[in-house]
């Protein structure tokens, strides 16, 4: 099972990536970061990343089946108070413009989900469907802690 330093070697491997992060989308920070950033900035581009995606977790619009982390018979999040793999209630995000893409996977963990990778692909190299694949099968590999 892949660390988090190993995990981001991957996702460099994939066509048109250009950076690759680890970050946490409750303090902005990124956990581990390879590659390059828009900007040059691998700290602001996870804090920016970490913005959009927090936003895009706590909005109900977006969850599964009416899916809402407070609905809970004893106050605690459902996802996370099993003892179970948390499952965020986003898979990924995509963002496009016009020389890159921006996706962003959450991964499912054992404790309360609030990670996500973060890969940046050049567009004119870049396989969209591809990265989210592998991107999926990463996050599932993925050992944190």
């Amino acid at each position: 099972m892949p660390g988090i330093d190993e995990c981001l070697l991957e996702a460099m491997r994939l066509p048109g990536a250009r950076g690759a992060a680890l970050v946490d989308w409750t303090s902005g920070l990124a956990l581990g970061a390879v590659g390059e950033f828009p900007g040059g900035d691998h700290e602001a581009a996870a804090a920016e990343a970490a913005e959009v995606a927090r936003l895009t977790a706590e909005q109900r619009a977006f969850a599964p089946g009416g899916y809402d982390r407070r609905d809970s018979h004893d106050g605690h999040d459902e996802q996370g108070g099993g003892g179970g793999v948390a499952d965020p209630p986003v898979e990924d995000l995509i963002i496009s413009n016009r020389d890159s893409y921006h996706v962003l996977r959450f991964v499912p963990t054992s404790f309360d989900s609030s990670v996500f990778l973060h890969v940046w692909l050049a567009r004119p190299d870049g396989n969209l469907a591809l990265a989210r694949i592998r991107l999926g099968e990463m996050a599932g590999r993925l050992v944190l802690g």
